[in-house]
């Protein structure tokens, strides 16, 4: 069964979200990459203020090719998030509640998403046409200049993600992995 959810991602709707669960999200979102991070990270550590507000917001790790014509967005697939976890936890400690990438998030991001009750979502890697086709609205906020990378808002509907990583920590990598190891032996 699909869970439905909408934006802002708040505490409440956070509690209720478990890992492998399917969701279908709504709202708005923004964007960034390792390169926009760093430059938040600069801006904290200069308590500047930040282009985007973090309390109960997600960042898609997603560098959008360019739009064709009459599209909103071009392709829009994830990012390996793994490179933003060196940036994650000073963001998390400041709200942000949900990250949407693939692949693994290290031990430092884990235990951040379990103390900020956080959600890593996983996007379907290999259908960045498909993940595009949910976003209907798209629009530049900060650091043009980083081209693909600059931080974007995007208003999302029924964009289909998987809790890989809840807010208790439970894995859905680490789960996955030894129930096909108990099923070959």
């Amino acid at each position: 069964m699909n869970k439905k959810i909408e934006t802002p991602l708040t505490i409440d709707k956070v509690k209720d979200l478990n890992v492998g669960d399917i969701v279908l999200l709504s709202g708005e979102i923004f964007t960034a990459r390792d390169a926009a991070h760093k430059r938040l990270i600069e801006l904290i550590d200069k308590n500047e203020k930040l282009p985007l507000e973090l309390q109960d917001a997600i960042i898609y790790y997603v560098g959008p090719t360019p739009p064709k014509p009459g599209e909103v967005i071009g392709s829009a697939g994830p990012t390996t998030s793994y490179r933003m976890d060196s940036y994650t936890p000073k963001l998390l400690d400041l709200g942000l509640k949900g990250m949407i990438g693939k692949g693994l998030r290290g031990k430092e991001v884990i235990d951040s998403m379990i103390k900020n009750r956080c959600i890593y979502f996983g996007a379907i890697g290999g259908a960045a046409a498909l993940m595009a086709k949910c976003i209907k609205k798209s629009e530049l906020i900060a650091y043009e200049d980083l081209g693909a990378e600059a931080i974007r808002k995007l208003w999302v509907e029924d964009m289909p993600l998987v809790v890989v990583i809840d807010s208790n920590g439970n894995n859905l990598y680490q789960i996955g992995q030894k129930e096909y190891l108990e099923t070959i032996k």
